[in-house]
C-alpha cells in the first residue's frame, strides 16, 4: 500500500515540477494574447474598418475629382482664370458621375481645388 502511495506522490511531484517550468511561459502567452492586439492597434499596425472606409472614400473622391477637372478643362481651356462662382458652377456640372442625379459635395470641392491649381 505504501508503494502505491509513493507512486502517486512521485507522479504528483513530477507534474508539479513540470508546471513550475511551464507556468511562466503560459503566463507570458496569455499576456501576449491579450496585450498584443491592443498594442498593435494603438501603434497603428492594424487597419480598422473606419480607417479603411475613410481611405477608400478619399481615394474615390480624388479619382472622381480628377475626372471632373479633366472634363472641365476640356470645356474651358483655362478654368483657373474663372472667378470662384463660375469655377464652382463648372465643377458642379462635371462632378455629377454617371448613374447619379446630383454631385457629391466632396467631389465638387476637390474638383474646384484641382481647377484652381491649374
Amino acid at each position: 500500500m505504501s508503494s502505491t502511495h509513493d507512486l502517486k506522490t512521485t507522479w504528483q511531484d513530477r507534474l508539479a515540477a513540470q508546471w513550475t517550468t511551464v507556468k511562466p511561459l503560459a503566463i507570458m502567452l496569455v499576456i501576449g494574447l491579450i496585450a498584443g492586439p491592443l498594442i498593435s492597434n494603438y501603434v497603428g499596425w492594424q487597419v480598422t474598418r473606419g480607417s479603411a472606409d475613410r481611405q477608400s472614400n478619399a481615394s474615390a473622391v480624388d479619382q472622381q475629382a480628377m475626372i471632373c477637372s479633366a472634363q472641365a478643362k476640356l470645356e474651358n481651356g483655362d478654368p483657373g482664370a474663372l472667378d470662384w462662382s463660375a469655377r464652382r458652377e463648372l465643377a458642379e456640372k462635371h462632378a455629377v458621375m454617371p448613374g447619379r442625379t446630383t454631385a457629391d459635395s466632396g467631389v465638387v470641392n476637390a474638383c474646384i481645388n484641382k481647377l484652381m491649381a491649374t
